[in-house]
């Protein structure tokens, strides 16, 4: 193998398929490629959403909640 390798578990980069600290399989680092026909960009941004509103950082999201409540 020729390309750098990250381990998702220890954080680490490596040239290996497997990780050899933690024996973990690796990933390519590297982000997907931009496309304008994103098929699947609106379900990453529902998620991301989805996500923030999970951990209490969607603040907008909240503030349109309690609206809704106290009306």
């Amino acid at each position: 193998m020729s390309s750098i390798l990250f381990c998702r578990a220890c954080r680490r980069y490596t040239m290996e398929s497997k990780c050899p600290i933690c024996s973990e399989k690796t990933v390519d680092p590297t982000p997907p490629r931009f496309s304008p026909q994103d098929k699947y960009g609106s379900y990453r941004r529902e998620m991301k959403r989805q996500i923030k509103m999970k951990k209490g950082l969607d603040k907008d999201e909240n503030d349109r909640n309690k609206s809704s409540e106290e009306a």
